[in-house]
């Protein structure tokens, strides 16, 4: 399995030792985490094929020699910056559900964390939607591995949902259209006049649960025409 964001920057270093370890770790994971940001704006800005590793040396403060030691390429940035949102998404959902047993409950909270997640981090939401089938090979493979994840997470607690109210419907077809709903976000959004996240949450949840529930109950009552 490839490297994990933390170990990307601080493999190739000595391993601090004494009381200061902690620090030192806290140090580069900081700074990892500064040059995700940046690496992200110049995607975000650039797109991935017209961003050249000398663009992210710049951004990122680091000589190019630098920035080729630690992330050998830009492939490499990419794949951190994905790694990095899915596995921030995915622990901070597990969270949040802990303890929560209510089927519908759960699914609000899904959309709550999936759209405080991304209208907070706009930059790196484009950068995950523009440049979906950019990764190659390994990096591609685990990263694809991680979404569906996340997918199965979601799909879980929306058949779930379903089961608990005896409704009949497709759930690939509902959670795809979920994730539709929630992933264009940064196109449209504008923190001037559109509600919160919080807000917001709760107005894509109302929207997608009448929509879902009330498919049931229409497949439910409806009767071929005479």
């Amino acid at each position: 399995m490839s490297a994990s964001p933390r170990t990307a920057l601080t493999d190739r270093r000595p391993r601090a030792l004494g009381r200061n370890a902690l620090g030192s770790q806290k140090r580069f994971d900081r700074r990892l985490g500064e040059i995700l940001d940046h690496a992200t704006a110049v995607f975000c800005d650039k797109g991935y094929d017209a961003a050249s590793m000398r663009d992210l040396s710049r951004a990122t403060g680091m000589s190019l020699a630098g920035l080729y030691y630690y992330f050998e390429s830009k492939e490499k940035l990419l794949y951190l910056i994905q790694k990095h949102a899915f596995e921030t998404i995915l622990a901070s959902l597990r969270k949040r559900l802990e303890g929560i047993g209510d089927p519908e409950q759960r699914v609000r909270l899904f959309i709550q964390n999936h759209l405080e997640y991304f209208l907070a981090n706009q930059k790196a939401m484009k950068v995950l939607s523009h440049e979906d089938e950019a990764l190659k090979n390994s990096y591609g493979n685990e990263i694809r591995a991680i979404k569906r994840v996340y997918y199965r997470t979601c799909l879980g607690l929306v058949e779930d949902l379903m089961h608990r109210r005896g409704v009949k419907f497709s759930g690939r077809i509902a959670v795809l259209s979920l994730f539709g709903m929630m992933n264009w976000i940064y196109t449209w959004h504008n923190p001037r006049v559109d509600a919160d996240a919080g807000a917001l949450a709760r107005q894509m949840s109302d929207i997608f649960l009448c929509g879902l529930l009330g498919a049931g109950k229409l497949k439910r009552n409806s009767r071929p025409a005479q």
